[in-house]
């Protein structure tokens, strides 16, 4: 994987933004409160952390350490400044690494922790790689993308199948938590205003400005309208899919 494997135009787009996916501080805290055999102060792993409101939101919440990990370093750059803003960085470590690789001893931490991201590896293999770095009867919590009702509308269907062909249901994924040696201990849902108020609104706001920008260069465009319809479909089909929190500990 390299910086170049997604359009310049993908980080016009993203730069910037709260958050790189569904998601807000309430619902990271209440999967954070389903864990409640941490010890005092924690060691966590943020996979994928993105700009990292979630990070700064686990740090606030918690005495122990954050370790958080993302290819891109624009994101990391982001997270580190919004960091220093609010004088909590002194117990953050950041690191650029592909959450394929990560450069950790095993046994290294009490909670990972990763939000819209391990689809990337597939969540079978996330639970999988990941375990080794976790201590015993560790945490991890991630939220998954998750077919909320049996007949899937065609469009919405092929928009995330074409991108993630290992979407599925909650009782899907519960499954194959468990067939990598955990429990569940809890999951939900994302309330519908997590897909709005800090991810999908804020980049609706950059469609006008970058259509103009691009409007002859169709390559650039094509990445612009493929978030747009991304925006449109989650507008016109709510309730059909969602982020599920899925809090599990290694038995």
């Amino acid at each position: 994987m390299s910086d170049d494997s997604f359009h310049p135009v993908f980080f016009e787009l993203h730069s910037g933004l709260p958050r790189e996916g569904p998601g807000d501080d309430e619902s990271t805290l209440r999967a954070l409160s389903m864990c409640t055999e941490l010890p005092d102060r924690p060691d966590i792993l943020d996979v994928g952390c993105g700009p990292g409101m979630q990070t700064l939101a686990l740090l606030g919440a918690t005495n122990g350490t954050m370790t958080a990990v993302d290819y891109y370093q624009q994101f990391l750059d982001q997270l580190a400044e919004n960091a220093h803003a609010v004088g909590i960085g002194e117990r953050l470590r950041i690191v650029r690494a592909d959450m394929n690789d990560l450069p950790f001893k095993p046994h290294s931490f009490d909670l990972i922790w990763s939000e819209g991201a391990a689809y990337i590896m597939g969540i079978s293999e996330a639970f999988t790689k990941w375990r080794e770095f976790l201590r015993p009867r560790g945490y991890i919590v991630v939220t998954e993308v998750s077919w909320l009702v049996d007949d899937v509308p065609d469009e919405v269907y092929h928009l995330f199948h074409d991108q993630y062909p290992g979407v599925t249901d909650i009782a899907g994924n519960v499954s194959r938590i468990e067939a990598c040696g955990y429990e569940i201990v809890d999951h939900f849902t994302l309330p519908a205003e997590s897909w709005w108020t800090h991810y999908q609104t804020p980049l609706e706001a950059k469609f006008p400005a970058l259509r103009e920008k691009y409007a002859d260069d169709p390559a650039a465009l094509a990445v612009v309208e493929e978030a747009a319809n991304e925006h449109r479909i989650c507008r016109q089909y709510p309730g059909t899919y969602g982020y599920e929190f899925y809090i599990a500990r290694a038995t």
